[in-house]
């Protein structure tokens, strides 16, 4: 993976993580200290009691734009924290940010449901063959997804994707849902660690609302990412149950995600990227937006690989 994605899951066991010499060291009980640049640390995931930081740490984390997400027993995403001051044009960007107008952020977000559902139609034709008519609801979304086409998609697309017609996206499920938690958690992490390097605020929404929820628009652009996740957790479950224990080989898959390539077909040519670089790519885009670089919002940006074969069949 590339040096400066790293993504560190300390979840399995105890650690204590501070600073040295501009490296963030990790101790275990029992082994020899690893040292690891802080520009190399995308994201640092905690789901373990005993893990403990120095503000040092923390600080030096933020410094170079990492993400920290803190899970619970279940690795469920319970906090996050993110840069502040990740783009030097960020004031600029928040105040533009600030003043979208609604009919503008109705717009993004038809685009970013049509992406969604189009990326879930794309998984369930490789998971079944057959996308339960999910293409044709990609085309009946309007402004601001009025008549709520997302839900109807979703319930279609639960059942059918694992195989179980019981199956629903329940949180606190002990099932599949357990590794769609801890995958949706890196993404993520990995979607508000862009939105603050693009400048942005993730606090401030262009469609998802929440008093207690301090990061909507990664939750916002994170929509049509979501079905990679689905797509390994599928993989996983039809190999191994979806009663199994979440595995330090589980974390490492669904972490792989963000390193994986896709494609996009721009005009006249076929472009090969990790998720983690198109993340960015949104993030930006979306700025760009804002600050009527790009006036057009069918600009905001997402890889035809999320519901094309590179192929283009």
């Amino acid at each position: 993976m590339p040096a400066d994605e790293l993504v560190l899951d300390f979840s399995s066991s105890a650690a204590s993580l501070s600073l040295s010499l501009g490296r963030l060291r990790v101790r275990r009980p029992g082994e020899n200290d690893v040292f690891v640049p802080l520009g190399d640390v995308a994201i640092a995931v905690v789901g373990n009691h005993q893990v403990s930081f120095t503000g040092g740490a923390l600080a030096g984390l933020m410094r170079f734009q990492g993400a920290l997400v803190i899970c619970d027993d279940n690795q469920y995403p319970v906090g996050m924290m993110l840069p502040i001051a990740a783009a030097t044009a960020q004031t600029q960007r928040i105040a533009a940010q600030v003043d979208a107008p609604k009919p503008l952020r109705k717009r993004l977000w038809r685009q970013i449901v049509t992406s969604k559902i189009k990326a879930q139609a794309f998984s369930l034709r490789v998971a079944t063959g057959d996308d339960a008519g999910l293409g044709a609801l990609a085309r009946r979304v309007r402004s601001g997804d009025a008549e709520n086409v997302e839900s109807t998609a979703a319930q279609r697309y639960w059942p059918r994707v694992f195989g179980d017609v019981s199956f629903r996206r329940r949180r606190e499920a002990a099932d599949q849902n357990r590794f769609l938690n801890y995958g949706y958690a890196v993404l993520r992490a990995a979607v508000g660690r862009a939105v603050c390097a693009a400048g942005l605020h993730p606090s401030i929404p262009i469609h998802h609302h929440g008093r207690h929820n301090p990061w909507v628009l990664a939750d916002d652009l994170m929509e049509p990412y979501r079905p990679l996740v689905d797509d390994e957790v599928v993989a996983i479950t039809g190999e191994l149950g979806g009663d199994i224990a979440m595995t330090p080989d589980v974390k490492r898959r669904l972490i792989e995600i963000l390193h994986a390539r896709l494609a996009h077909h721009g005009a006249g040519s076929i472009e090969s990227r990790t998720v983690f670089d198109w993340i960015g790519r949104t993030a930006s885009s979306l700025a760009a937006i804002y600050t009527a670089e790009k006036p057009d919002p069918g600009a905001l940006f997402f890889p035809t690989g999320l519901w094309r074969e590179p192929s283009g069949h």
